[in-house]
């Protein structure tokens, strides 16, 4: 065992040298040296006080060292004293990003929750799942649950009944199963529970695969997030929050589009008028959600490669579930009506640089022209369908800030609820119909800064199933 204090300020040396356990405790400017003389393999690094920009310089400046790096547990776990040898964790990328968090306005937290009867589309996703976790904190009187995956849903129900009994949290939990496309559903659930507050997060969000089937796409996110939004203002639902998406911007891909259609939506109905208060909040991708990048490279790394990469110069924002999450409701609760309102996600990560630095922090060496001998190859692989290089937060210039630090507001462009309502109603119709490039046609006419791009593998599957509907009819 080595071990090496960090200065996490200046008073810090005073302990270098002495002993502690028998073991001599030396200057982290040794460490190099150590590694070398004691063949050593792992890195502990046990700075719990230390804040996550402290905690990242530390790990860049050990990452040359090409060892497996570990973290021991935060102040707050070791007071709790619930530490067990599972506890020493891998690096995460929420570690490597050095940015800390801001502590949230606990007014804004519990305004459109405490003692409010809450609905979470979607609560068995990634965000859905911790907006459920923080909700429930601020307890509610009611908390339903609606998902369409019975697994996902059977486990945050579980997860949340579990914490309810251990934190005393007088919460009564409903779980609902279902897909959001039924109006008549939604509007009875909204008004037999008496929801207040609406979080939607149901939504299809992997790029690659909604682009190959994209009238289930359009019907998820957009046809859904309608009449999820037209049965909150028939219930009087007081507000109604939509999770949108970085790829809302300017999209090249049909989740993208259909996210931003998503956006026109609600504004629109917010413009339109009626009791409820619609607000979007859009952000980059979120850690360890499903479809990450993190845990896939995490995975081949495991297996001995090589690291599978879409494109060298690909870049994205990343921002914590919890962060994200905590977000989310504070900005939920600062609208007024139709506002979209934007996260700060930082600076954006290389993701070629990512996957070197998680290949060098588990204690191995990049395979490539320079060390062809080296442990884990990186292999170009080329853009997925509707893939983009480069992520964006805002379609044009006129956003503003808000009273918290991390939240922005932005203005774009907008059409008018008439026009979009009838819009809508043929865009339904052709999904019914299975008419593929129809679907793409009016969601490009909608969303102005889509371009379809036509998929030659969908257009045969789509055609295949609307004969077979086309036969269906004849026959019944």
């Amino acid at each position: 065992m080595i071990i090496c204090p960090w200065r996490l300020s200046n008073d810090k040396s005073v302990i270098q040298n002495i002993e502690l356990a028998g073991l001599r405790v030396h200057s982290p400017d040794e460490l190099a040296d150590i590694i070398v003389a004691k063949n050593v393999e792992e890195i502990l690094l046990a700075v719990p006080s230390a804040s996550r920009q402290r905690r990242a310089e530390i790990i860049n400046s050990l990452e040359y060292l090409q060892r497996k790096v570990k973290l021991l547990p935060s102040m707050s776990e070791l007071v709790s004293g619930s530490i067990t040898a599972e506890s020493i964790r891998e690096v995460e990328i929420d570690d490597l990003l050095g940015r800390d968090p801001v502590s949230p306005d606990l007014s804004l937290l519990g305004k459109c929750i405490t003692g409010k009867v809450v609905l979470v589309s979607g609560a068995g996703g990634s965000i859905g799942s911790e907006l459920c976790r923080q909700i429930i904190r601020m307890k509610p009187l009611r908390l339903v649950l609606m998902e369409l995956s019975e697994f996902a849903l059977y486990s945050i129900e579980q997860e949340l009944s579990a914490l309810c009994a251990s934190k005393n949290l007088p919460v009564e939990i409903i779980p609902l199963l279902g897909s959001v496309i039924h109006l008549h559903r939604n509007e009875r659930i909204m008004k037999s529970f008496g929801v207040h507050t609406v979080y939607h997060a149901a939504a299809y969000k992997h790029v690659p695969l909604v682009e190959h089937n994209p009238i289930e796409g359009v019907r998820n996110n957009v046809v859904g997030t309608r009449r999820m939004a037209e049965a909150a203002l028939a219930a009087s639902v007081e507000t109604f929050v939509l999770i949108s998406t970085d790829k809302a911007v300017r999209p090249t891909n049909v989740m993208g589009a259909t996210k931003r259609l998503a956006e026109l939506v609600l504004q629109g109905l917010a413009r339109n008028g009626g009791k409820t208060r619609f607000c979007m909040v859009r952000f980059g991708n979120v850690l360890g959600s499903s479809g990450s990048v993190v845990p896939l490279f995490r995975k081949q790394i495991a297996a001995g490669g090589p690291i599978t990469l879409t494109h060298p110069e690909i870049t994205r924002y990343f921002m914590t579930i919890p962060e994200a999450a905590q977000l989310v409701i504070q900005a939920g609760a600062m609208g007024q009506g139709g506002e979209v309102f934007v996260l700060d996600m930082g600076q954006p990560v290389r993701i070629m640089d990512l996957a070197r630095r998680m290949i060098r922090l588990s204690g191995l060496t990049v395979k490539d022209e320079h060390r062809p001998d080296g442990d884990i190859a990186i292999e170009i692989v080329g853009l997925r369908p509707g893939e983009k290089l480069y992520e964006e937060l805002l379609i044009g210039k006129n956003v503003e800030g808000t009273a918290h630090p991390l939240i922005m507001r932005a203005y774009e462009h907008e059409l008018p609820w008439p026009i979009l309502e009838e819009r809508l109603t043929v865009l339904d119709v052709a999904c019914q119909s299975f008419a593929y490039e129809q679907v793409l046609e009016l969601l490009a006419s909608l969303v102005h800064e889509y371009t379809p791009t036509r998929h030659d593998e969908n257009l045969l599957l789509w055609e295949t199933l609307a004969a077979g509907e086309a036969k269906d009819a004849v026959l019944h």
